[in-house]
């Protein structure tokens, strides 16, 4: 199998080689992203795991680089796996929506639906009065599970369109109310249900 391998790579290394560049890069790019993830959420386990075998693909990318130093194509593939790495690991960081984010939502008009809305689906809040260029206006400020994003913008796309947010990372709480997935939240209740 080992001979048979070796003799394929030998015969097609003209585009075996830059193929196999490209993919190590998209590799060790995608890794390298979700490492600054996991630094900037701070596990301290996963950052240095992904840190190893991130640099361990790259050696070995930059290893089949320089077998042939004079073969643009092998630039291209290494500069294009670069690139699509880079895209890759921001697709797989958005679909992990690890982390906090808080949301602040400045309204003029009365909030009161939407404040009920927040409420009932269990999102802790906090709301102030205040003062803008324009009047007065209610600010509305949340500490949200970054996979409850999309449920946020749907409540607020409902029940005040047209309101001013901002969104930003939150790299650690204490305390707070967030609430339950619906799994859980079965779970909690149904254990609740019979114990009664």
């Amino acid at each position: 199998m080992f001979e048979f391998l070796q003799q394929f790579y030998e015969q097609h290394s003209l585009w075996v080689l830059p193929i196999l560049i490209f993919l190590a890069r998209i590799l060790d790019v995608s890794i390298g992203t979700l490492r600054i993830v996991f630094l900037n959420r701070n596990m301290k386990f996963l950052a240095p795991l992904c840190g190893f075998f991130e640099i361990l693909v790259w050696l070995i990318a930059l290893n089949q680089l320089m077998q042939d130093l004079s073969s643009w194509v092998h630039y291209v593939s290494y500069a294009a796996g670069f690139s699509a790495g880079t895209y890759i690991g921001m697709y797989i960081e958005s679909r992990l929506a690890m982390g906090l984010l808080s949301v602040m939502i400045i309204t003029q008009k009365d909030a009161a639906s939407l404040l009920q809305k927040l409420k009932k689906e269990h999102f802790g809040l906090t709301q102030v009065g205040a003062q803008g260029v324009q009047g007065k206006v209610r600010l509305i400020y949340l500490i949200i599970r970054r996979k409850d994003l999309p449920r946020v913008a749907d409540i607020l796309s409902t029940h005040q369109p047209g309101a001013f947010s901002i969104v930003n990372d939150v790299r650690d709480v204490g305390g707070g109310v967030f609430p339950l997935n619906r799994r859980m939240q079965n779970r909690f209740l149904g254990g609740m249900r019979k114990g009664k």
